[in-house]
């Protein structure tokens, strides 16, 4: 609450909501993304949790959500509800069970979480590539920066290699214009 004397300016009311306390099948037909979203918070046993992330994805397909909206949600689902293998593969088993189209949206949806991570480890690779070229040989100017982010990921492990026969930033300077070559 914020007031000042005799005048209440702002006041907050809120209900608790204590989502591990609700049914995760009670909101499974519930035509709402934030219904989607925090099935994944909710009361579930371990057995169930497969088959919770499954339908949480199914319920989202089903709203036909903008692009942005599914990726966030999604995201959501795949943070709270994160499998081990064995429950990967529950998962899987359960996705076979839904209608082709409702499939097709999950896999869609589970194949950019992938490719997200693909890409995150390679800027992560770059990343590392960088800071081990300036600790052997110092602060590099930043148009050689920018051309090792640029780098494909196969060239990115090769000068991870190369990297080892270098003393100089001359070195460096030398094996990328290799590659232009």
């Amino acid at each position: 609450m914020v007031d000042f004397t005799d005048f209440k300016v702002l006041e907050f009311n809120y209900q608790v909501v204590q989502l591990n306390r609700l049914n995760w099948r009670d909101f499974l037909n519930q035509p709402n993304p934030v219904a989607s979203a925090l099935m994944a918070k909710m009361n579930i046993a371990d057995k169930e949790r497969a088959k919770v992330k499954a339908e949480c994805l199914r319920l989202l397909i089903t709203l036909k959500l903008n692009p942005a909206k599914m990726q966030l949600i999604s995201g959501f689902i795949d943070t709270y509800l994160n499998l081990n293998p064995v429950e990967e593969i529950q998962f899987q088993e359960e996705i076979s069970t839904f209608s082709q189209p409702v499939q097709e949206g999950v896999m869609q949806i589970t194949t950019s979480w992938m490719r997200q991570g693909i890409e995150q480890g390679i800027e992560r690779e770059k990343t590392l590539i960088l800071r081990q070229i300036k600790r052997k040989l110092g602060e590099i100017n930043p148009s050689l920066e920018t051309k090792i982010m640029q780098l494909s990921i196969d060239d990115v492990e090769v000068l991870g290699e190369a990297l080892f026969d270098f003393s100089t930033v001359e070195d460096l300077i030398n094996w990328l214009n290799t590659l232009t070559d």
